[in-house]
């Protein structure tokens, strides 16, 4: 299998199973933006806030929060519509509405130019946070994620040439029964992680989102390009990203991750090798590891 052929099969691998982690019912949910995210505080220090990814809890965050509590105040974002926690009625677009009401809890909470680490849909979050507010940013690291997502499917991907298929998997997800979003989210879980407790755990919290909030947010991911954004950011970053067999040649992974973030030239890419998407749960101690560094 060529790397475009392996390319498309992580990026659809990624978007499916984790819309089809997704089946609970639409809830009824509050209209208040500021409803937009909870937050769990640990420990005290330097601030720290870390961003789950697509239908993900802040529970994929545990091997890290304990020891970085240690000597970081830890900000833990467990995002409206995903892994049980109730939507809101319009959070729409999803990752830009986050951005803007994370600078205002950093302003109103006084915080001065916290961490931000960011996985999946949070690491695109945590760009747009750090290029439209650079002020409000320290340091950034990137779990997992590209500035344009659809480069998964094709190198040379535009936002125009992604919409069309971006629509029509949105559409079938909502579409879909129950059952069927079920029946390929097992499949598809375990090319996520590699254990069979975190496939389990991931499904668990796809199981507890709201389909709509997270079918539209993955919408809007694949059709998002942040390229242009890059270079407004000041903070330093740190770009970790996973490499399993299965995604094909080492180089050539590397330079798909090193051609997107061009823009941002002072970035830090560190693979970590024989993990899937979920790089905190696969090698939790070289990822702790790496975030550790990225914070000094």
């Amino acid at each position: 299998m060529d790397l475009t052929h392996r390319l498309i099969s992580r990026r659809k691998v990624v978007l499916a199973a984790l819309l089809g982690a997704s089946v609970a019912a639409t809830a009824s949910a509050p209209d208040n933006k500021t409803d937009l995210f909870g937050v769990d505080i640990r420990g005290s220090g330097p601030d720290v806030l870390l961003l789950p990814g697509l239908a993900s809890s802040p529970d994929v965050w545990s091997a890290l929060a304990g020891p970085l509590s240690a000597r970081h105040r830890v900000h833990l974002i467990d995002i409206a519509g995903f892994a049980g926690r109730a939507p809101i009625a319009d959070a729409t677009p999803l990752a830009s509405s986050l951005a803007e009401a994370l600078a205002a809890y950093i302003a109103r909470n006084g915080l001065s130019k916290p961490a931000v680490v960011g996985h999946s849909l949070g690491g695109e979050v945590g760009l747009m946070l750090a290029a439209r507010h650079p002020a409000s940013v320290g340091r950034l690291v990137i779990v997992d994620a590209l500035p344009f997502y659809s480069l998964l499917f094709s190198p040379a991907a535009t936002v125009e040439t992604a919409t069309p298929g971006a629509r029509a998997m949105r559409d079938a997800w909502l579409a879909a029964t129950d059952q069927q979003l079920d029946a390929m989210q097992d499949a598809g879980a375990a090319r996520l992680a590699t254990s069979a407790e975190s496939r389990a755990a991931i499904a668990r919290w796809g199981r507890a989102s709201d389909r709509r909030t997270v079918a539209q947010a993955a919408y809007e991911l694949a059709i998002t390009d942040l390229r242009p954004e890059l270079p407004k950011i000041t903070a330093p970053t740190t770009v970790v990203y996973a490499h399993h067999p299965s995604y094909g040649p080492v180089e050539q992974v590397d330079g798909l991750f090193s051609a997107a973030y061009q823009g941002l030239g002072d970035a830090r890419l560190v693979r970590i090798d024989d993990s899937r998407h979920f790089v905190m749960l696969d090698q939790a101690a070289a990822f702790n590891e790496a975030v550790e560094k990225a914070l000094r």
